[in-house]
C-alpha cells in the first residue's frame, strides 16, 4: 500500500516515512503543493495544513476533485474545532493533532484502509467474497470462516495479483505480536480447504498471492 506524505517538515516526514516503511508500506514524501496532483498512483494520504504557498484545506479540496475514494488524514499542529469542521466539510476522513504516536497514526491508517478498501464485492470465477458482509461463497454457498482466515482472505483480495509478503501479513492481522511464520502456513492451508484450487498461489518462503 502506497502511502503519500504531504509535510514540510522534512525532519517530520522522513521519520514518518522511515516508520511506515518498517511496518510494510510505501511511502514517498512530498513538501511543495505544486508537485501534489497526480495522486492515482497513491492509496492514502497523509496532509499537513500548513504547506508552504497553499494551505492544506486548499490542497484538501482540489485533491477531492480528483479522487473521491482516495483517503485521506489530516495531520496538523491545529487543534481548534472549525480547522477540524473545515477539513471534514472539505472531504478528510481523519485528523490527527501534532505531536501524536506513530504508532497512533498507524492504527488509523489500518483502521481506515481496511475499511475503505474492503467495502466493494469481488467475484472470481465461482467464488464471490462479499467485503461489507464478512462473507465467502463458493458456488453461491456460503463458506464459514474463522476471524482471522477472513482478514487474510481479505488482504489478498485487496492485493489480487501481487506478492503479499509474510512481513506484511504478520503486520496487517498480529501487529506488533509475536506470531511465527507457521501459523500463516496453517490458516493459509484452511483458506485452501475452502477456495477451488490454485485459488492462492505460493511464493515459497516469500508469502502469496491470490490468482
Amino acid at each position: 500500500m502506497r502511502v503519500l506524505i504531504l509535510e514540510d517538515d522534512i525532519l517530520l516526514a522522513e521519520s514518518l516515512k522511515e516508520y511506515l516503511e518498517v511496518n510494510n508500506f510505501e511511502a514517498e514524501v512530498l513538501s511543495y503543493p505544486e508537485e501534489i496532483y497526480s495522486v492515482e498512483h497513491f492509496d492514502i494520504i497523509l496532509l499537513d495544513l500548513m504547506l508552504k504557498d497553499k494551505k492544506g484545506e486548499y490542497i484538501l479540496k482540489e485533491i477531492r476533485k480528483k479522487r473521491l475514494d482516495l483517503p485521506i488524514i489530516v495531520i496538523t499542529a491545529k487543534n481548534d474545532m472549525e480547522s477540524k469542521e473545515i477539513c471534514f466539510e472539505h472531504g478528510a476522513d481523519d485528523y490527527i493533532v501534532k505531536p501524536f504516536d506513530p504508532k497512533e497514526l498507524l492504527l488509523r491508517i489500518k483502521a481506515l484502509t481496511k475499511r475503505i478498501y474492503c467495502c466493494e464485492n469481488l467475484r472470481i470465477d465461482n467464488v464471490l467474497i462479499d467485503f461489507s458482509g464478512k462473507k465467502l461463497y463458493v458456488d453461491d454457498l456460503e463458506v464459514h470462516l474463522s476471524r482471522i482466515e477472513w482478514e487474510l482472505l481479505c488482504l489478498l483480495a485487496q492485493n489480487r495479483g501481487k506478492l503479499v509478503t509474510m512481513d506484511k501479513i504478520l503486520s496487517y492481522i498480529w501487529g506488533d505480536k509475536v506470531v511465527g511464520t507457521e501459523s500463516i502456513r496453517t490458516y493459509i492451508k484452511n483458506l485452501r480447504k475452502a477456495l477451488p484450487d490454485n485459488f492462492i498461489v505460493t511464493y515459497k518462503g516469500r508469502g502469496y498471492k491470490l490468482k
